[in-house]
């Protein structure tokens, strides 16, 4: 048997590549476009000679001294509180080994891409050539000026205990060994849930541990702090059952040494309820797994090949829960989980250590994240395939869930608070997970004062596709954030059907309503109103009967028209003017417009663009084009934004006359006239329109100040072109279609829209409801 010390994610090749080809991938990935996954980026301009005054010398002395009156005033002046040091002397490698400490650096980088990615907290990784436990504590130790945190990472045991431990009493700074305290957070979460489906209660369960490294000792700590009782646990070492008749044991083993004759796992396997591996494959066989107790728990950890295969454990056992270190199998008992989240808890309280309290803290959430479903921001088809619920194959989250920070982070936060080891207490936790939700959707800065309105004054929104797997998850969103009251259009068998698929807490009648045409006492009076509404464009009796009980964004419609709701959500199948047809010949313009338009917004990490007309007019005149520009202007200042308006072509202010060029010329010329209240110019090219110094440079006298937030183009091939390929080159998040023009609060979305996307516009039409109820009054 051997001591493992790490159970990351499994090295196995990739499904659909032999070992050799994977190799060769993962090389070129390390290799191409630059070597390494990481980088030191400036979050200040230096732009000019005042820009490095400011930065370096003279005006860095300011805040040094500052600094030097008031150590806490680093975490305002500086990066600290946001900089983890991952720090390793490469003992004990993945499933490497003692490979040393230049040859771990990929791994080291690896971590710090995790850390950015799911936590945005900053890393230098570095790597020490230093065996001997003491001169690497020395090393680390003075290293806390420079970190916030530090992450020690492949380590082996058992000199990782004490550097741990040693340098926790030196330092300041929260210190915490991956490798052993996030591999336990994740094995208790599972394993707190993995009870609840056996019915059983964690004093009572007995445990039998294969491995004795880092991860596993951890592991047993953590247990035991959650509840389970030493006494009943038995550890596995290379040497067998660990036992008090055993000499030279290490601090760490002697705690978990039983008074017992046993020497195998074989001799006491009868009646386990738990079965923790962390060491080798083949430890645990078939012939064992039928001799543990009912609903019996294995988590079998040892990468890449566990210590015995999920097949095979559930041939013997139906009634086994089971976890493994795999992705490719159901709950992977993964740190990404844990690390970055229980990091970014801490720097954001400046904790001065993690404690027990915020490890368990983590535990609870983790937990408690498995019992509701995942809130999705990939592709519809994606969401509808993936989406899991609580259950013996889903005892954790995934580590791609985007909520584990929201959920993680605070958790962690406060019991560093209530534990006393906070120096930069959070006062508003409300604010807080806010801001965390704004790293996590980079919509949800943009959405900021849209979702402080909703939730002030939700309104009745009805979903036109309420069958649709996307919009259920939007909708369980919405109504756990009370930003509107949902309507749903369908079928109520279908829609329980899928509510009941995808794990959500909707009922009808308590947090959602559902509305089927099929019996619903208002049918006569909509199919009548829409007929004598319709009757001379081409709408018979017949018709009008027919399309009210099939055609769900026209029940949506009559349903808002007829003031049974507030707003409308449609468009998640088919095609745009479909559905904005039935808008036309139901709801109409509002009063004073002549036309309708869409408008996308692409949000990027430095800037925010919106886009018209994106879908509707497929060459728009001057008139309308400035129609559509104030109407866009009006949109934006709902979102607390101040527009910036350019009148985007190929032409620069006069440098062509071809008929698109003249055509923004004189959308110039119309807003000119109108003496509108907000900054605006053209015709220029899109370089001119996002760089003030091109424009200049062409034209001084330009009235539009900094870059240009509002794109009007001459087309909706240019349109629909440009916002295409800037939210797919700049991987980022988008908004809308918003439907401009529309007599009340209705959009339509593309069957891409995420959910996330169908949250914002409903939060966005309750507000529109809220200012069109105004109005009325």
């Amino acid at each position: 048997m051997t001591d493992i010390t790490d159970d990351k994610a499994s090295n196995a090749p990739h499904a659909d590549m032999n070992k050799e080809q994977f190799e060769q991938a993962a090389l070129h990935y390390h290799a191409h476009p630059r070597p390494g996954k990481i980088s030191v980026t400036p979050t200040k301009q230096l732009a000019n000679q005042r820009d490095l005054a400011l930065a370096y010398s003279p005006g860095v002395a300011v805040p040094c001294l500052e600094i030097e009156k008031d150590p806490t005033l680093a975490a305002k002046y500086t990066a600290r509180n946001n900089l983890v040091g991952v720090i390793t002397n490469g003992t004990a490698v993945l499933g490497l080994g003692n490979i040393g400490a230049l040859a771990s650096k990929p791994v080291m980088e690896g971590k710090g891409v995790l850390f950015k990615k799911f936590a945005g907290i900053d890393v230098f990784d570095i790597e020490v050539a230093q065996n001997d436990p003491d001169k690497f504590i020395e090393a680390v130790a003075a290293l806390e000026p420079t970190f916030g945190g530090i992450n020690l990472e492949d380590i082996k045991a058992p000199e990782c205990f004490k550097i741990e431990r040693e340098l926790r009493k030196r330092m300041n700074i929260p210190v915490f060994h991956d490798d052993q305290h996030g591999t336990s957070i994740i094995v208790g979460a599972a394993l707190l849930n993995a009870l609840l489906i056996a019915d059983k209660k964690i004093e009572d369960i007995k445990v039998i541990c294969s491995g004795a490294g880092a991860a596993a000792i951890s592991c047993l700590d953590l247990l035991c702090a959650l509840g389970v009782q030493k006494q009943n646990i038995f550890v596995a070492d290379s040497r067998g059952i660990i036992s008090t008749k055993r000499d030279n044991l290490d601090e760490s083993k002697q705690r978990y040494a039983r008074d017992t004759d046993a020497t195998t796992i074989d001799q006491l396997i009868d009646g386990t309820d738990m079965f923790l591996g962390l060491s080798m494959p083949g430890i645990l066989t078939a012939d064992m797994v039928n001799r543990m107790a009912r609903d019996p728990i294995i988590f079998a950890l040892a990468n890449p090949t566990p210590e015995i295969m999920p097949e095979v454990a559930h041939s013997v056992r139906p009634d086994v829960i089971m976890a493994t270190g795999r992705s490719d199998y159901p709950n992977q008992v993964n740190n990404a989980l844990c690390f970055p989240y229980i990091f970014r808890g801490a720097l954001d309280v400046g904790a001065t250590t993690v404690n027990e309290e915020m490890k368990i803290a983590c535990v609870r959430a983790i937990a408690a994240m498995a019992h509701v479903e995942a809130m999705p921001t990939t592709t519809r088809a994606k969401t509808t395939d993936t989406t899991k619920s609580f259950g013996r194959d889903y005892l954790i989250p995934g580590p791609l869930e985007p909520n584990l920070i929201i959920e993680i982070a605070p958790a962690v936060a406060k019991a560093a608070m209530d534990s006393g080891v906070a120096t930069l207490p959070i006062e508003d936790f409300r604010a807080y997970r806010q801001q965390l939700s704004e790293f996590v959707y980079n919509s949800a800065f943009v959405m900021k004062p849209v979702f402080a309105r909703a939730k002030a004054e939700p309104k009745r929104i009805v979903y036109c596709e309420g069958e649709d797997h996307n919009i259920l998850l939007a909708v369980q969103v919405v109504v756990d954030e009370e930003l509107a009251k949902p309507i749903l259009v369908g079928r109520p068998a279908i829609i329980e059907k899928n509510i009941k698929r995808l794990g959500l807490r909707l009922k009808d009648g308590e947090n959602v309503t559902i509305v089927n045409q099929d019996d619903d006492p208002r049918y006569k009076n909509y199919w009548q109103g829409y007929y004598e509404k319709n009757k001379r464009l081409g709408v018979s009796p017949e018709l009008a009967r027919r399309d009210v009980r099939r055609k769900t964004s026209l029940i949506g419609a009559l349903l808002v028209e007829n003031g049974d709701a507030d707003g409308m959500i449609c468009g998640t199948f088919s095609h745009y003017h479909l559905h904005l047809r039935y808008i036309q010949s139901v709801i109409g313009k509002k009063a004073g417009v002549n036309d309708f338009y869409a408008m996308n917004a692409v949000l990027m990490q430095d800037r925010n663009i919106f886009i018209a007309d994106t879908y509707i007019h497929d060459d728009p005149t001057a008139e309308q084009l400035a129609e559509m520009t104030v109407l866009a202007v009006a949109q934006m200042r709902r979102f607390g934004i101040t527009p910036r308006v350019a009148l985007v072509s190929h032409s620069n202010f006069g440098t062509s006359d071809r008929p698109s060029a003249v055509k923004m010329r004189k959308v110039y010329e119309l807003l000119s006239n109108m003496d509108v209240d907000f900054e605006f110019d053209g015709e220029m090219q899109g370089d001119a329109a996002l760089n003030e110094r091109i424009r200049l440079d062409d034209l001084p006298s330009s009235t539009l100040k900094g870059s240009a937030n509002l794109l009007i183009l001459p087309t909706v091939d240019a349109a629909n072109i440009a916002f295409n390929l800037l939210k797919t080159a700049t991987q980022s998040a988008s908004i809308g279609p918003i439907l401009l023009g529309a007599n009340k609060p209705v959009h339509i979305l593309t069957p891409s829209a995420t959910a996330r996307r169908v949250v914002n516009m409903t939060a966005l039409a309750v507000t529109e409801a809220q200012d069109l109820e105004n109005a009325q009054r």
